[in-house]
Protein backbone atom coordinates (compact mmCIF):
# COMPACT_ATOMS: atom_id res chain seq x y z
CA UNK A 1 0.00 0.00 0.00
CA UNK A 2 1.45 3.46 -0.98
CA UNK A 3 1.68 5.88 1.52
CA UNK A 4 0.19 9.25 1.29
CA UNK A 5 3.49 10.99 1.25
CA UNK A 6 5.03 8.68 -1.37
CA UNK A 7 1.50 9.58 -3.43
CA UNK A 8 1.96 13.47 -3.09
CA UNK A 9 5.94 12.78 -4.25
CA UNK A 10 6.89 14.33 -7.72
CA UNK A 11 10.46 15.67 -8.77
CA UNK A 12 8.35 18.36 -10.96
CA UNK A 13 6.95 21.47 -9.60
CA UNK A 14 4.92 24.03 -11.45
CA UNK A 15 4.53 21.58 -14.42
CA UNK A 16 7.47 21.69 -16.09
CA UNK A 17 10.67 22.58 -13.23
CA UNK A 18 12.42 20.39 -11.45
CA UNK A 19 11.87 20.71 -7.59
CA UNK A 20 15.33 21.41 -7.16
CA UNK A 21 15.39 24.53 -9.59
CA UNK A 22 11.74 25.31 -7.77
CA UNK A 23 13.45 25.71 -4.58
CA UNK A 24 16.49 27.43 -5.62
CA UNK A 25 14.12 29.95 -7.50
CA UNK A 26 12.08 30.36 -4.10
CA UNK A 27 15.40 30.76 -2.21
CA UNK A 28 16.59 33.64 -4.31
CA UNK A 29 12.83 35.30 -4.54
CA UNK A 30 12.87 35.13 -0.88
CA UNK A 31 16.56 36.84 -0.72
CA UNK A 32 15.56 39.33 -3.00
CA UNK A 33 12.30 40.28 -1.08
CA UNK A 34 14.14 40.34 2.44
CA UNK A 35 16.95 42.48 0.78
CA UNK A 36 14.74 45.20 -0.38
CA UNK A 37 13.44 45.37 3.02
CA UNK A 38 16.28 45.18 4.74
CA UNK A 39 17.51 48.25 2.44
CA UNK A 40 14.70 50.10 3.77
CA UNK A 41 14.97 49.44 7.56
CA UNK A 42 19.17 50.55 6.75
CA UNK A 43 17.82 53.56 5.52
CA UNK A 44 15.27 54.36 8.21
CA UNK A 45 17.90 54.08 10.68
CA UNK A 46 20.59 56.05 8.70
CA UNK A 47 17.92 58.84 8.31
CA UNK A 48 14.74 58.68 10.46
CA UNK A 49 13.05 61.78 9.92
CA UNK A 50 12.93 60.56 6.47
CA UNK A 51 11.68 57.64 6.74
CA UNK A 52 9.77 57.70 9.94
CA UNK A 53 5.74 57.39 9.14
CA UNK A 54 4.22 59.51 11.47
CA UNK A 55 0.23 59.77 12.26
CA UNK A 56 -1.22 63.30 12.07
CA UNK A 57 -4.07 64.36 14.88
CA UNK A 58 -6.27 64.58 12.99
CA UNK A 59 -5.94 60.99 12.39
CA UNK A 60 -5.59 59.36 15.46
CA UNK A 61 -5.77 62.51 17.75
CA UNK A 62 -2.08 62.26 18.77
CA UNK A 63 0.98 62.09 16.96
CA UNK A 64 2.91 58.56 17.27
CA UNK A 65 5.61 56.82 15.69
CA UNK A 66 4.78 53.73 14.40
CA UNK A 67 8.45 52.29 13.84
CA UNK A 68 10.59 53.35 16.46
CA UNK A 69 14.77 52.72 16.21
CA UNK A 70 13.92 49.52 18.31
CA UNK A 71 10.91 47.82 15.88
CA UNK A 72 13.87 48.85 13.50
CA UNK A 73 16.33 47.43 15.28
CA UNK A 74 13.78 43.93 15.41
CA UNK A 75 12.74 44.07 12.24
CA UNK A 76 16.83 44.33 10.45
CA UNK A 77 17.80 41.31 12.45
CA UNK A 78 14.91 39.49 11.40
CA UNK A 79 15.38 40.42 7.83
CA UNK A 80 19.02 39.55 7.62
CA UNK A 81 17.88 35.73 9.64
CA UNK A 82 15.54 35.02 6.67
CA UNK A 83 18.02 36.11 4.45
CA UNK A 84 20.64 33.51 5.92
CA UNK A 85 17.72 30.82 6.15
CA UNK A 86 16.84 31.40 2.36
CA UNK A 87 20.39 31.31 1.35
CA UNK A 88 21.25 28.05 3.02
CA UNK A 89 18.00 26.52 0.96
CA UNK A 90 19.69 27.80 -1.94
CA UNK A 91 23.22 26.22 -1.60
CA UNK A 92 21.20 23.48 0.01
CA UNK A 93 19.23 22.36 -2.94
CA UNK A 94 22.18 23.56 -5.62
CA UNK A 95 24.64 21.37 -3.72
CA UNK A 96 22.03 18.83 -2.43
CA UNK A 97 22.99 19.02 1.26
CA UNK A 98 19.15 17.94 2.54
CA UNK A 99 20.38 19.76 5.98
CA UNK A 100 20.11 22.81 4.71
CA UNK A 101 17.11 22.83 3.09
CA UNK A 102 15.25 21.90 6.71
CA UNK A 103 15.30 25.85 7.92
CA UNK A 104 13.28 27.28 5.21
CA UNK A 105 10.80 23.73 5.38
CA UNK A 106 10.61 24.88 9.27
CA UNK A 107 9.49 28.91 8.23
CA UNK A 108 7.28 27.93 5.85
CA UNK A 109 5.21 25.19 8.42
CA UNK A 110 5.88 28.79 10.98
CA UNK A 111 4.50 31.04 8.09
CA UNK A 112 1.27 28.87 7.42
CA UNK A 113 0.18 28.19 10.61
CA UNK A 114 0.49 31.89 10.87
CA UNK A 115 -1.93 32.74 8.15
CA UNK A 116 -4.37 30.25 9.23
CA UNK A 117 -4.89 31.56 12.79
CA UNK A 118 -5.62 34.98 10.61
CA UNK A 119 -8.63 32.91 8.44
CA UNK A 120 -9.52 31.05 12.19
CA UNK A 121 -10.24 34.48 13.45
CA UNK A 122 -11.73 35.80 10.64
CA UNK A 123 -13.64 33.04 11.08
CA UNK A 124 -14.75 33.34 14.90
CA UNK A 125 -14.63 36.98 15.27
CA UNK A 126 -15.88 38.94 11.93
CA UNK A 127 -16.15 41.86 13.54
CA UNK A 128 -12.58 42.69 12.81
CA UNK A 129 -12.47 42.88 9.50
CA UNK A 130 -14.65 46.20 9.94
CA UNK A 131 -12.53 47.39 13.22
CA UNK A 132 -9.36 47.07 10.99
CA UNK A 133 -10.79 49.03 8.45
CA UNK A 134 -12.02 52.03 10.69
CA UNK A 135 -8.24 52.45 11.90
CA UNK A 136 -7.23 52.60 8.50
CA UNK A 137 -6.63 56.36 7.62
CA UNK A 138 -9.03 58.73 6.11
CA UNK A 139 -6.72 58.75 3.09
CA UNK A 140 -6.96 55.06 1.89
CA UNK A 141 -8.67 54.85 -1.14
CA UNK A 142 -12.35 53.49 -1.40
CA UNK A 143 -12.39 53.07 2.42
CA UNK A 144 -15.93 54.57 2.46
CA UNK A 145 -17.01 51.94 -0.02
CA UNK A 146 -15.14 49.01 1.30
CA UNK A 147 -16.75 50.12 4.92
CA UNK A 148 -20.71 50.23 2.93
CA UNK A 149 -20.51 46.49 2.00
CA UNK A 150 -21.97 44.42 3.89
CA UNK A 151 -19.77 42.45 6.12
CA UNK A 152 -20.37 38.94 5.56
CA UNK A 153 -19.59 40.03 1.79
CA UNK A 154 -16.30 41.08 3.31
CA UNK A 155 -15.52 38.64 5.57
CA UNK A 156 -16.62 35.86 2.59
CA UNK A 157 -13.91 38.20 0.34
CA UNK A 158 -11.57 37.59 3.38
CA UNK A 159 -11.50 34.26 3.63
CA UNK A 160 -11.36 33.60 0.07
CA UNK A 161 -8.29 35.97 -0.70
CA UNK A 162 -7.10 34.26 2.54
CA UNK A 163 -7.77 31.10 1.35
CA UNK A 164 -6.13 31.25 -2.24
CA UNK A 165 -2.59 32.73 -0.18
CA UNK A 166 -2.77 29.57 2.27
CA UNK A 167 -3.28 26.90 -0.96
CA UNK A 168 -0.30 28.78 -2.80
CA UNK A 169 1.54 28.97 -0.30
CA UNK A 170 0.93 24.21 0.95
CA UNK A 171 1.91 23.92 -2.69
CA UNK A 172 4.94 25.75 -2.11
CA UNK A 173 6.04 23.85 0.52
CA UNK A 174 5.16 20.57 -1.02
CA UNK A 175 7.81 21.98 -3.63
CA UNK A 176 10.19 21.92 -1.17
CA UNK A 177 9.36 19.00 0.55
CA UNK A 178 10.05 16.87 -2.29
CA UNK A 179 13.19 18.84 -2.97
CA UNK A 180 14.46 17.86 0.32
CA UNK A 181 13.29 13.92 0.08
CA UNK A 182 14.74 14.36 -3.55
CA UNK A 183 18.34 15.67 -2.16
CA UNK A 184 18.27 13.07 0.74
CA UNK A 185 17.19 10.01 -1.53
CA UNK A 186 20.10 10.57 -3.65
CA UNK A 187 22.22 10.17 -0.95
CA UNK A 188 20.99 7.05 0.07
CA UNK A 189 20.08 5.32 -3.24
CA UNK A 190 21.57 1.86 -3.65
CA UNK A 191 21.31 0.26 -6.96
CA UNK A 192 20.18 -3.37 -6.87
CA UNK A 193 21.20 -5.92 -9.64
CA UNK A 194 19.64 -8.97 -9.81
CA UNK A 195 21.30 -12.13 -11.07
CA UNK A 196 18.91 -14.72 -12.65
CA UNK A 197 20.97 -17.54 -12.99
CA UNK A 198 21.15 -18.68 -8.94
CA UNK A 199 18.12 -16.40 -7.74
CA UNK A 200 20.83 -14.00 -5.62
CA UNK A 201 20.51 -10.12 -5.61
CA UNK A 202 23.81 -8.35 -5.82
CA UNK A 203 23.92 -4.96 -3.89
CA UNK A 204 25.77 -2.07 -5.21
CA UNK A 205 27.45 0.98 -3.46
CA UNK A 206 26.41 4.41 -4.76
CA UNK A 207 28.62 6.11 -7.25
CA UNK A 208 30.53 8.46 -4.89
CA UNK A 209 31.57 5.21 -2.67
CA UNK A 210 32.58 2.94 -5.79
CA UNK A 211 34.75 5.77 -6.93
CA UNK A 212 36.24 6.39 -3.58
CA UNK A 213 37.53 2.64 -4.08
CA UNK A 214 41.11 2.17 -4.52
CA UNK A 215 41.94 -0.38 -7.20
CA UNK A 216 43.43 -3.53 -6.45
CA UNK A 217 46.35 -4.79 -7.75
CA UNK A 218 46.62 -6.31 -10.95
CA UNK A 219 47.23 -10.51 -10.79
CA UNK A 220 51.25 -11.45 -11.24
CA UNK A 221 51.83 -12.30 -14.97
CA UNK A 222 51.83 -16.04 -15.93
CA UNK A 223 55.20 -17.57 -16.29
CA UNK A 224 55.43 -20.28 -18.75
CA UNK A 225 57.47 -23.19 -18.04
Amino acid sequence: MISPWDRWYSTSCCLCCHVRTGTIILGIWYMIINAVVLLILLSALYDPVQYRYHLTSSELGTDIDVMDDANICIATAISLLMILICGMATYGAYKQHAAWIIPFFCYQIFDFALNTLVAISVVVYPNTVQDYLQQLPGTFPYKDDIMSTNNMCLVFAVLLFIGCILSFKAYLIGCVWNCYRYVSGRGTTEVLVYVTTNDTTVLLPPYEEAVAIPPKDPPPQYLEA
